[in-house]
């Protein structure tokens, strides 16, 4: 039996239309994801710990405590080695409350100006609730990706990806997130590793 098949619909904490196409294309059609605004969910989701796995708890625990239903919460980040291992958790607002993506582009290549080491990682973790009948302690589990590349000096960009895309070049590729077709990210982005791995545990969960 194909235990997905008890999962109807999975709530994904986000507003981000970016994440939930990445999301809905690495299920390839497997499980039916929703936004918050599909379910109705409005309001500031709290983003406050200092490690990824806090805040994907967090964020996921804030859509339980809402609906009890099934959901799942990501959160990602960009590790340098150069940098001790920034901006890790803080990547979104690397450069401040209220900055943009290109503001933490900016500080980045600017951290890295001079550096001969480039290696970095993306890491993503989910955190996903379940219903265990007994809504005060839900089951809690975690599922993690990651991808290892380098650092570009400059944006490479072909209009696709978001974020840190088009200064991040995979290894094995010659090209950055952002010049990559669609598709091809997909299926080797940290979120995809994560997702496949949140995918495995629903498909082989026997509870």
């Amino acid at each position: 039996m194909d235990n997905t098949k008890k999962y109807a619909e999975l709530v994904f904490a986000t507003n981000n239309k970016h994440k939930l196409q990445e999301v809905r294309a690495a299920l390839d059609g497997q499980l039916r994801v929703v936004g918050l605004e599909e379910v109705g969910l409005q309001g500031e989701i709290p983003e406050t710990a200092d490690t990824l796995e806090g805040n994907a708890l967090q964020k996921a625990m804030w859509v339980w405590q809402r609906m009890h239903a099934t959901c799942f919460a990501d959160d990602t980040g960009l590790e340098v080695d150069a940098l001790g291992g920034a901006p890790g958790v803080y990547s979104a607002r690397y450069a401040g409350e209220h900055c943009s993506f290109d503001d933490n582009i900016d500080k980045l290549l600017s951290a890295l100006a001079g550096k001969d080491n480039r290696k970095a990682r993306f890491r993503t973790v989910i955190c996903l609730i379940e219903p265990t009948g007994d809504d005060a302690h839900p089951m809690i589990s975690y599922h993690t990706g990651q991808v290892e590349g380098l650092i570009l000096t400059e944006r490479h960009t072909a209009g696709e990806g978001f974020g840190y895309d088009p200064v991040f070049m995979p290894d094995r590729f010659a090209v950055s997130f952002a010049e990559m077709p669609l598709e091809v990210k997909n299926r080797i982005s940290h979120r995809a590793c994560a997702v496949r791995e949140l995918t495995d545990y629903l498909t082989h969960s026997k509870r």
